[in-house]
């Protein structure tokens, strides 16, 4: 419903003249002529800009309520729902927030703008997030998710939001592939460089956590690619960064130097030997990548000497390596020889290039030396 519109001028006049700081008056006159001249667009655009301002802060719940609700229904959805969450950061708890941001949700649950109600549903699931229900956080998710299944398309910035706060629920339920998944994703939507040197940093820590204590999480390639990763360099965890290029490597010294660090994490402290085992399968997988591809029979001296597990972990090892899909081959028992025909692609780090082009100059030299023969015999036959 349409308010009278003469109290809209006067509330204007009074929030422009008794409450807005100087560089924020300007907009109020802005606000007045683009509401009578009914250019809401233009109208959406300046509040828009307005509410980003940190001095907009104690403003924005009293203008989203007695200004924007007048012509929420005459603007872009997803752009009102924007406006009402800047306004619900500004509640006094969250049980404010939740019950602001639910009458936000309710209000745009209609056909033509799932959008936005997918937008304010994961909002909703945010702060049941941080008043500890997890149960109704869950069902919001799920509902959200449910909708952006059926989109088309879909602004970056709704998809960014839901994959932020399932990430968010999955860090809570410490389910840590779910987590690095749903990082990632939410990476993938954003340009990190407007996000905060602290959301950077803790980001990038929970992801490294994550890629170490995921149980199905073997290559964390993409993570080490990826320049949040760069957040963490000369900081307070730039052991976690350093530990990370040691498990992709495989280098069993370089982890043993930095594992002293685990008393600052309990989770990484508590699964120390799910940690030593993921190493191990690093060290193992590394192991073959050094070699060419004709010279992949390992020994189980070998493997023990690569890994330095015990003697009768070594076909557990392999055993578990083959069942993850890191390696591929076959295991003589009575030789004790591992027969890999194919190993999992990974990053590579400085040193695992250099070795990768001493590699290709024996192979060339090899080639040479072939076609060097091949040249030989033909000339001795003519």
């Amino acid at each position: 419903m349409d308010l009278d519109p003469q109290p809209i001028p006067e509330f204007l006049a009074q929030q422009r003249d008794e409450v807005a700081p100087p560089n924020l008056q300007d907009f109020f006159f802005e606000f007045e002529d683009f509401w009578e001249r009914r250019l809401w667009h233009q109208l959406t655009e300046a509040l828009l800009k307005f509410y980003e301002s940190p001095e907009s802060a104690p403003q924005r719940i009293p203008i989203y309520k007695h200004f924007v609700l007048s012509f929420s229904d005459k603007i872009n959805q997803l752009k009102f729902v924007t406006l009402g969450l800047s306004a619900a950061r500004e509640s006094e708890d969250n049980d404010e927030a939740l019950e602001f941001l639910t009458t936000i949700a309710e209000k745009v649950n209609k056909p033509a703008s799932k959008d936005a109600y997918v937008y304010a549903t994961v909002e909703v699931a945010r702060v049941k997030l941080l008043l500890a229900d997890m149960e109704g956080a869950r069902k919001a998710l799920d509902e959200a998710e449910k909708n952006l299944e059926t989109f088309d398309s879909v602004e970056s910035v709704v998809h960014a939001s839901f994959y932020r706060v399932n990430a968010d629920y999955y860090n809570a339920k410490l389910e840590f592939a779910a987590y690095y998944k749903n990082a990632l994703l939410y990476l993938a939507c954003v340009n990190v460089a407007d996000l905060s040197q602290k959301e950077q940093q803790e980001r990038a820590y929970n992801l490294a956590i994550a890629a170490l204590l995921g149980e199905s999480i073997y290559n964390f390639g993409e993570l080490l690619l990826h320049p949040i990763l760069d957040s963490l360099k000369d900081a307070e965890h730039s052991w976690l960064r350093d530990l990370l290029f040691a498990f992709n490597a495989g280098n069993l010294t370089r982890f043993h130097g930095l594992s002293g660090h685990f008393s600052k994490q309990p989770l990484l402290e508590g699964r120390s030997s799910f940690l030593r085992e993921k190493l191990c399968l690093s060290a193992l997988t590394e192991a073959v990548f050094r070699r060419p591809p004709h010279d992949r029979a390992l020994s189980f001296a070998t493997i023990l000497e690569e890994t330095r597990v015990f003697p009768e972990e070594v076909e557990h090892l392999l055993m578990r390596a083959l069942s993850l899909g890191l390696v591929r081959g076959s295991i003589d028992q009575v030789a004790e020889v591992a027969r890999i025909s194919w190993v999992q692609p990974k990053v590579l780090d400085k040193e695992q290039i250099e070795n990768m082009k001493q590699r290709l100059m024996e192979w060339d030299g090899s080639v040479n030396k072939l076609g060097n023969w091949m040249e030989s015999r033909l000339v001795a036959g003519a």
